[in-house]
C-alpha cells in the first residue's frame, strides 16, 4: 500500500491517535483508548444487463473511549479537526463520570500488548472502475442465464470493492495498525416459471481479487443450484441422519462460538457454561483457531484492543481447551483475555477421521438415507438451552443417492446432542468470513413435513 490510496497517511492518523490521547491526558482521564478508521468502497448491481445500482462511499471515524477509574465512556465522531477531537474526548469523559463504576471496565493488561505486530499481508488493491465492475456483474448474471433455460429471472449480480486501513493506541503506550481490503461478486438466479420457481444465490470473496472465482464459474454454479431445487416436494415427520453443507456447518460452528463467547458466558445465557476441559463434541472433532494465517480474512496480528492474538487449539479430541475472551469478559469471569476483543480469528473446524476424498458425494455415501439440507430460515436457536428448532429446504437421499428436492420442512435438536452426535465432517470445505468447515453429518435429528 501506498499513503495515495486513502485520503489520510498512516502517519496522519497516528498523530491524530497522539493528539486524542493527548487530550485525554490534560482532561483527567485515567486511561483512554482511541479507533480511527478510513475506507472507501465501490459497489455495483445489475438486473437482466440493466445497471440498478452503482455507490461509491468514502467512510472515515473515530472511536474514544475514557476511563475515569472504573468508570467508563465512549464518543464518536467522523470529524478530524483538532476541535471537534477535543470535543469528542470532553464527551467521552462527561459520560464516564456520570456511569457507575464497573470491576472489570479498564484497558488490557500491558503485558498482554502486541508491541511488534506481523505484517498478514491483509490488503490487496482492486483498481478496478465503475464500468469495469459493471461489466464484472454483468458476466456473472450473463453466465447463470446461459447455464440453462428454465433461469427465468434472477435477483440481481453485484461487485463489492473495498478498501480500507486504521490505527489503534490507548495511554499504556500500544499503537498499531494496518491497511485491509474485502472484495467480493455474487447472483442469485430464479429457476422455473408460475408456481414451480426456486432461487439460489452463490458468491465468490478474498481480501486478494486475483483469487476470486471467474464471474462465470460463479454464475454457472448458482444457477445449478437453483435447478435442482426445481419440484420440491415435502416429506413425513421421522427421525434420521441430517447433513449439513458446508456453508450450513459453519452456522453450526457459529453457534459454538456464541456459546463459549465471554459475553454469553458471564451473562449466563449460554448452553455452554462451564464447558472448558469437557466433552462436547466426539474425540475426533478438533477446532484450531489460526490468527496468523497470510492474506487470510480473519487474520489479524492483535485485536480490537491491542492485544496479541495467538495459533490455539479451542477444541482438542472433542474437549474444549479455549473460550473466546476479551479483556472485560476475562475479568468478569476471573479469567485472562485471549486476544478476541472483536471476534474469533480463522476458525479450523475439522475431524480425524477426514480423509481428502470426503468430497459432498462421499459425505452423501457415509449419510447413507437422510437429509442433506442446502437452505435455512428462522432464527429458532435458543442459545441458552441449546433448543434447535429451523424450517429447511435440501435434498432427500437413498443409499447415498439424491432422489429428490424437500421444501417446507423443519429440523429439530438440541445443539448439545447435535453437536455430541457429529459422525463426520467433509473435506469439500468452504470459507465464510473467519470461519472455515466442511460438510458436518448429524447422526440423528427430528425431521417434520406438513
Amino acid at each position: 500500500m501506498n499513503d495515495s490510496d486513502f485520503v489520510s497517511s498512516d502517519d496522519q492518523l497516528k498523530q491524530i491517535a497522539e493528539d486524542v490521547l493527548k487530550y485525554a491526558r490534560k482532561k483527567g482521564a485515567s486511561g483512554a483508548a482511541v479507533g480511527i478508521s478510513e475506507g472507501s468502497g465501490l459497489s455495483v448491481s445489475v438486473h437482466k444487463g440493466e445497471i440498478e445500482t452503482i455507490e461509491k462511499n468514502q467512510d472515515k471515524g473515530i472511536g474514544v473511549t475514557i476511563f475515569v477509574g472504573k468508570k467508563r465512556g465512549n464518543a464518536t465522531t467522523s470529524d478530524f479537526s483538532k476541535e471537534s477531537l477535543k470535543q469528542t474526548v470532553e464527551a467521552a469523559y462527561n459520560i464516564a463520570t456520570f456511569t457507575s463504576e464497573d470491576d472489570a471496565a479498564g484497558l488490557p493488561d500491558t503485558d498482554m500488548l502486541e508491541r511488534h505486530p506481523r505484517d498478514l499481508g491483509l490488503y490487496y488493491r482492486w483498481p478496478i472502475n465503475t464500468e469495469e465492475a459493471v461489466e464484472l456483474a454483468k458476466r456473472c448474471e450473463a453466465a447463470a442465464f446461459e447455464t440453462d433455460k428454465r433461469i427465468s429471472n434472477t435477483e440481481g449480480a453485484s461487485v463489492n470493492v473495498s478498501h480500507s486501513h486504521f490505527i489503534s493506541a490507548n495511554s499504556d503506550g500500544f499503537i498499531g495498525g494496518y491497511p485491509y481490503s474485502s472484495h467480493s461478486f455474487s447472483v442469485a438466479p430464479i429457476a422455473g416459471s408460475g408456481g414451480n420457481m426456486q432461487r439460489d444465490y452463490w458468491y465468490t470473496s478474498s481480501r486478494n481479487p486475483a483469487e476470486l472465482k471467474s464471474p462465470e464459474e460463479v454464475g454457472r454454479y448458482a444457477a445449478e443450484r437453483a435447478l435442482a431445487r426445481l419440484n420440491a416436494r415435502s416429506i413425513g415427520t421421522r427421525k434420521c441422519p441430517v447433513l449439513f453443507e458446508a456453508p450450513l456447518a459453519i452456522g453450526l460452528l457459529n453457534s459454538f462460538v456464541y456459546g463459549v463467547s465471554g459475553g454469553a458466558l458471564y451473562r449466563k445465557s449460554s448452553f455452554l457454561l462451564d464447558s472448558m476441559d469437557k466433552q462436547v463434541f466426539p474425540d475426533h472433532v478438533g477446532l484450531l483457531e489460526d490468527p496468523h494465517v497470510i492474506g487470510a480474512s480473519g487474520s489479524a496480528p492483535f485485536d480490537d484492543e491491542g492485544v496479541k492474538t495467538s495459533r490455539r487449539q479451542i477444541v482438542e479430541n472433542g474437549i474444549v481447551r479455549g473460550y473466546f475472551l476479551s479483556s472485560y469478559s476475562a475479568r468478569k469471569l476471573g479469567m485472562k483475555t485471549t486476544g478476541n476483543a472483536g471476534g474469533s480469528h480463522n476458525l479450523i473446524l475439522g475431524s480425524k477421521l477426514t480423509e481428502e476424498t470426503d468430497d459432498y458425494a462421499a459425505m452423501l455415501k457415509k449419510m447413507g438415507t437422510g437429509l442433506v439440507v442446502t437452505d435455512l430460515m428462522g432464527q429458532g436457536i435458543n442459545y441458552v438451552t441449546g433448543d434447535y428448532s429451523r424450517g429447511a429446504s435440501g435434498f432427500w437421499v437413498e443409499n447415498g443417492v439424491i432422489q429428490y428436492p424437500v421444501e417446507e420442512i423443519t429440523i429439530a435438536g438440541n445443539l448439545k446432542e447435535m453437536f455430541r452426535q457429529i459422525v463426520a465432517i467433509g473435506a469439500d470445505t468452504q470459507i465464510r468470513g473467519a470461519k472455515k468447515s466442511g460438510s458436518i453429518l448429524i447422526g440423528e435429528m427430528t425431521v417434520a413435513g406438513v
